[in-house]
């Protein structure tokens, strides 16, 4: 989930022109609402990499808007996966006032009691976001405890001009065809997921043999491969390096733009879908602060910018709506009903579970 746009955008100062959108970047009307007591204190939020619009290329950097406008110093570091950010917020070492987890994740801690529960009273821009996304059956998310970032689907990238255009299914990645051209994920969770979709097993099963017998298909496919990669793909992609791999639909667009020869599918198994929401962990200092953070956030020019920025797609209705926002009704990231593919969330399982499939993936990979 780590990306960069490639648009180029014109000077803060005065406007921004986002994906050639020229959308005027912030009302200074509103910078009045921002005002507070608070100024002097400082911000501590913790995020994945480049997943927020910051400066580079002559975009909006929104940290230091938030900064200019409220006075309060914003201490920004980013993480590598959900593990990592977990195991930070476990530790106790380090206190955060913002942190940006996977749905999946934010389940888990809530059910360990470490997220303090958002006041949405105090959030003007609250009425923008997509509500839907709440949803304990399917995505674990609990209104009050989350607020949606960023929404996306995993797909397969390859380049058109290495090779003819695969079957639609995660079956390609073991395609002898592709050998020494092929990539796959290298966490555990995305890795197992498209084995567990060939094999038909849900990517949330409690039944430690469909996680073994993901396992062996793994195993099997693995010669055929290049490498496990995760950002390393834009490199390999982009260049013709390798030819073929999954990665997150957001990411493809921006892929798309360095290559024009990268094409995209969803495959007909079915796919993940997820979703990366703002939260206020128990460690929090600057409650109040981290409140005006988010109400910033969810101010619609600062979420367009992000949209933009990121590239994935977006929960905030102002933005979904907006006809200037460069990835207005883009068939990648918004399908039409009948193209939308089958999907699945990922969800907090038994910490058994998890330990197996962890396990599994450290024998895969010294296999």
């Amino acid at each position: 989930m780590l990306k960069k746009i490639f648009a180029v955008l014109l000077c803060l100062t005065l406007s921004i022109s986002l994906c050639g959108c020229g959308y005027e970047y912030f009302n200074p009307e509103l910078e009045a609402s921002y005002t507070s007591d608070l100024a002097g204190t400082e911000l501590n939020v913790y995020n994945w990499g480049e997943y927020i619009s910051d400066g580079s290329d002559g975009c909006m950097d929104v940290n230091r808007e938030f900064e200019r406008i409220t006075g309060i110093k914003v201490n920004y570091t980013t993480f590598e996966s959900n593990e990592t950010m977990y195991s930070q917020l476990d530790n106790g070492g380090v206190s955060y006032d913002i942190i940006i987890p996977s749905e999946y994740m934010i389940e888990r801690l809530m059910s360990e009691n470490m997220l303090e529960k958002i006041d949405i009273s105090k959030l003007s821009n609250y009425k923008y976001v997509d509500t839907s996304y709440f949803n304990p059956d399917t995505t674990g998310l609990v209104e009050g405890y989350a607020i949606p970032y960023n929404v996306g689907m995993v797909g397969i990238i390859y380049n058109s001009a290495l090779i003819d255009e695969p079957e639609h299914s995660w079956t390609a990645l073991w395609d002898e065809k592709y050998r020494n051209m092929s990539l796959n994920f290298n966490n555990p969770r995305d890795g197992f997921m498209t084995a567990q979709m060939i094999k038909g097993y849900s990517v949330n099963s409690t039944n430690l043999a469909e996680w073994n017998d993901a396992c062996e298909l793994l195993k099997s496919g693995k010669d055929v491969l290049q490498s496990y990669v995760m950002d390393e793909i834009y490199g390999k992609l982009e260049t013709g390096e390798a030819a073929i791999g999954p990665y997150y639909a957001g990411d493809y667009l921006v892929m798309q733009e360095v290559n024009p020869d990268l094409k995209f599918f969803y495959p007909e198994e079915g796919t993940n879908i997820f979703i990366d929401a703002i939260c206020i962990p128990k460690c929090v200092k600057n409650y109040e602060a981290a409140l005006l953070y988010i109400n910033f956030l969810l101010e619609p020019e600062i979420a367009l910018a992000n949209a933009e920025y990121i590239g994935y797609a977006s929960p905030h209705t102002a933005v979904i709506n907006n006809p200037d926002y460069c990835y207005y009704q883009n068939e990648i990231l918004y399908p039409k009903k009948e193209d939308m593919p089958k999907v699945e969330y990922y969800r907090n399982i038994p910490e058994e579970v998890r330990m197996h499939y962890e396990n599994l993936w450290l024998d895969l990979k010294l296999y």
